[in-house]
């Protein structure tokens, strides 16, 4: 019989982390978004390179995107067009930020993840507020439709999926904002055309990440799995707890998260 003291030597606390990080990462997307503030770093302390970890966690929280794709096609079916548009500009803006990661020195990128944690953060850290103008926006402006410049909404979204590719945390926010600076009120409409877009940019740099080696499979196919069981027990979760305090705890995960990196980047 193996002695307790002999089995916790045995057990490597990373992986619980990884673990209970890949559980809470699939409740907060499914509920509030932001899981890859808890992933993204638990892939780190699974002692892979900073490159490797982000494409292994955008690969590992991809699947959970698609269960959106059904859950929004309806009004995905009523944009049609629109949405088709901006998929393509997600396959192009997730492909371009893909490569560009692939091509950052490994060291450039660690360096970049506190900044990027902080402005992930901080643009998750609006979203409450955003979201609320957006409601009072439209019952304000009901009625008072102008269709959006699709050239100039198509451009934005390859730079928002850019960043999509390239590391991603909070970029959903970015989308629901852009898409309602061009005009879009509904937020069942936005939000079916953020999928779109972000499911395309996501699934475009998986097959890169994958072509080009970058994915720690063993890792990778735990959290897939435990997030989507996180993702599956979020709807009970989502009753009871309010989503503002669901949002600030991200918020202040992010935050923590930040200050951890630009900590050990300094020692």
């Amino acid at each position: 019989m193996l002695h307790p003291s002999a089995f916790l030597q045995f057990l490597d606390w990373h992986w619980i982390w990884l673990t209970v990080a890949a559980f809470l990462a699939g409740i907060f997307n499914a509920v509030a978004g932001g899981g890859s503030f808890l992933l993204f770093p638990a892939m780190l302390s699974m002692k892979m390179l900073p490159v490797q970890a982000n494409a292994t966690n955008t690969v590992a929280l991809w699947p959970g995107q698609l269960t959106s794709v059904a859950a929004y096609r309806d009004d995905i079916r009523k944009n049609s067009r629109l949405a088709l548009l901006l998929s393509l500009a997600g396959l192009m803006g997730g492909a371009v930020g893909a490569v560009i990661l692939l091509n950052t020195p490994q060291r450039t990128f660690l360096r970049l993840v506190p900044w990027l944690l902080l402005v992930a953060a901080g643009i998750f850290a609006l979203s409450g507020p955003v979201l609320r103008w957006l409601e009072r926006r439209k019952g304000a402006i009901a009625g008072a439709t102008h269709p959006p410049n699709r050239g100039l909404l198509f451009i934005s979204t390859v730079v928002v999926c850019g960043y999509i590719g390239y590391f991603g945390a909070g970029a959903g926010f970015l989308l629901i904002t852009l898409l309602s600076l061009f005009g879009f009120q509904d937020l069942n409409e936005i939000n079916a055309l953020k999928v779109a877009a972000t499911t395309l940019a996501n699934g475009i740099a998986f097959i890169i990440f994958t072509v080009r080696g970058q994915v720690v499979w063993h890792y990778c196919l735990l959290a897939m799995v435990v997030c989507a069981i996180g993702g599956y027990t979020s709807a009970r979760l989502a009753r009871r707890v309010p989503q503002p305090v669901l949002r600030g705890l991200v918020v202040v995960i992010g935050l923590t998260m930040a200050a951890w990196f630009f900590w050990k980047g300094s020692s």
